[in-house]
């Protein structure tokens, strides 16, 4: 790969911190879920952090392939909620983030004419979309449910 623009070094760096941190959440998450007793919710989670790694993986990859050495800035602090639905509630927003950062950076590679960043950025912009609509999905099929959860531990 030719020269990048060191803004769109910026944006695999950020990615890279943002996909660390939903790692690090949806992985605490599927411990805390699976003390509640929500086997499902903790095995979904457990998924989820498998595919942020995966993402995370392609981060580093791409890293290295344009020269420069992957390091996470700092990654955000695990959010936490009395319940289920405030949890997802949470990831949605980490989830948006992650698309923001993303339709962000392909927008900067193709006003900079970077084709091969902008088609990286764009497919973890159409995995996030994807994902962010799924934890869209279940957080409403749960909307109904009362909060029945506060004598739950949580960190």
């Amino acid at each position: 790969m030719g020269a990048v623009h060191p803004r769109v070094l910026g944006y695999l760096g950020r990615a890279l911190s943002l996909e660390l941190s939903a790692v690090q959440q949806y992985m605490t998450q599927a411990s805390l879920v699976g003390l509640w007793g929500d086997i499902d919710a903790a095995g979904r989670f457990r998924r989820e952090t498998v595919e942020e790694m995966q993402h995370a993986e392609k981060i580093v990859q791409r890293m290295l392939a344009v020269g420069v050495a992957p390091a996470a800035s700092q990654l955000r602090a695990v959010t936490h909620a009395p319940d289920l639905i405030g949890l997802l509630r949470h990831n949605t927003q980490l989830e948006n983030d992650l698309i923001s950062l993303y339709a962000e950076a392909s927008r900067f590679c193709v006003l900079v004419g970077d084709v091969s960043n902008e088609a990286f950025f764009r497919d973890l912009l159409n995995d996030e979309q994807h994902h962010g609509a799924e934890l869209s999905a279940w957080l409403q099929s749960l909307g109904g449910q009362v909060n029945r959860h506060h004598d739950r531990a949580t960190f």
